[in-house]
């Protein structure tokens, strides 16, 4: 990685870029360490046994009411904090930075989760510190969007833009990916840069200098992930180090699940699956939606790193990505499926604008009119 240029790598430095890691993965690309069939996990996936996987109750029981106070106390006690995974550029929406796009009333997809979050802290009587991480395709964009907006009336102190970190594509026989203007092709190595980039930022340290203990990630995208306190406090009752939210699964869906892998029910990704795995072995799927303790965040982890080829001016480019949902494998998990339909549906997620008008009838009914 020689031919990077002093400039290039100081615009970079902004988001935590490391030449040295570059040049690593560039090297285990070119000695082919790094490859698609390297991605495939190697340990047999069995579905999880019953009972490890738990059912959010019904609304009306006694048994959800319980819960939700349990969370309510904890939001009320200035617990529980909110991270928005918002570093995508939504290449379906034409290109732009996607949360800053409206849904509905005026509001963007980033507007309705700020309003849901301010509405939960009132009701609980305290309030919810919110986190965005941003990355270098949405930093600039995130951040005028808020102050457009005075914020969303989210109070300065509970409000906080981070970065997650930033590679560069590599080709397929491990030199640097150019673009047809000579320029690098920068991106972001997934979200599971989540917990390292929480901690080299010092949210984590701030959260828990204030009090808090759990931390509620949610897609920018997903219009289901709102902040629930029954959520949390099934998450407290567990005990578990975090919470993962299972979507029942329907007809051509896609995505990780939770798998038996070598005596632990873990998170395994599409893209690990071996040729011809039956992935119909679990009815349910991964949301991206979790909560974590905070103190859990704190110890550092070794998320596996994985080969993605994208197309880039019409060629194909490398990129090396992690995945947050793999923090399943090295953290007690309690794995939680939610309801998928109607008002109380907790997975609507929204990749092409033609989603958002197909779903009206499905928004209208989470928010309300």
């Amino acid at each position: 990685m020689t031919d990077l240029d002093p400039d290039t790598i100081a615009s970079l430095t902004r988001y935590g870029f490391d030449p040295e890691l570059q040049a690593r993965w560039q090297r285990l690309i070119a000695d082919g360490t790094f490859a698609k069939a390297n991605n495939v996990i190697t340990d047999e996936l069995s579905a999880p046994p019953a009972g490890s996987i738990h059912e959010l109750p019904p609304p009306d029981s006694d048994e959800f009411r319980e819960l939700h106070e349990l969370g309510l106390q904890a939001i009320g006690r200035g617990e529980l904090a909110v991270c928005v995974l918002n570093g995508g550029m939504a290449t379906r929406f034409g290109g732009v930075v996607k949360g800053v796009v409206e849904v509905r009333d005026g509001l963007s997809f980033l507007g309705l989760a700020m309003h849901d979050t301010l509405a939960v802290a009132r009701a609980a009587g305290g309030r919810i510190p919110v986190y965005l991480m941003n990355s270098f395709a949405t930093d600039d964009a995130t951040k005028d969007h808020f102050a457009e907006h005075d914020d969303f009336g989210v109070p300065a102190d509970d409000l906080e833009h981070f970065t997650q970190f930033v590679a560069l594509r590599a080709t397929r026989d491990g030199q640097l990916f150019r673009r047809d203007d000579g320029s690098v092709s920068p991106y972001g190595p997934g979200h599971g840069d989540f917990a390292a980039a929480f901690r080299a930022a010092g949210c984590l340290e701030r959260l828990r200098n204030r009090g808090g203990k759990y931390v509620f990630v949610r897609n920018v995208d997903n219009l289901g992930a709102r902040v629930s306190p029954a959520v949390l406090g099934h998450h407290i009752r567990s005990g578990c180090e975090m919470t993962a939210e299972q979507a029942p699964k329907w007809e051509g869906d896609v995505g990780g699940a939770p798998y038996l892998v070598a005596g632990r029910v873990q998170l395994v990704e599409g893209l690990r699956y071996p040729d011809g795995f039956d992935a119909g072995i679990v009815d349910v799927f991964n949301c991206n939606t979790m909560t974590f303790d905070a103190a859990a965040l704190a110890r550092p982890v070794e998320l596996g790193r994985y080969y993605v080829e994208k197309e880039v001016d019409g060629r194909k480019a490398v990129q090396i990505e992690h995945l947050i949902g793999e923090m399943t494998a090295h953290l007690t998990t309690n794995f939680l499926k939610i309801p998928r339909a109607g008002a109380d549906s907790r997975f609507l997620p929204i990749k092409a604008p033609r989603d958002l008008s197909d779903a009206r009838a499905e928004i209208d009914a989470i928010y309300g009119r």
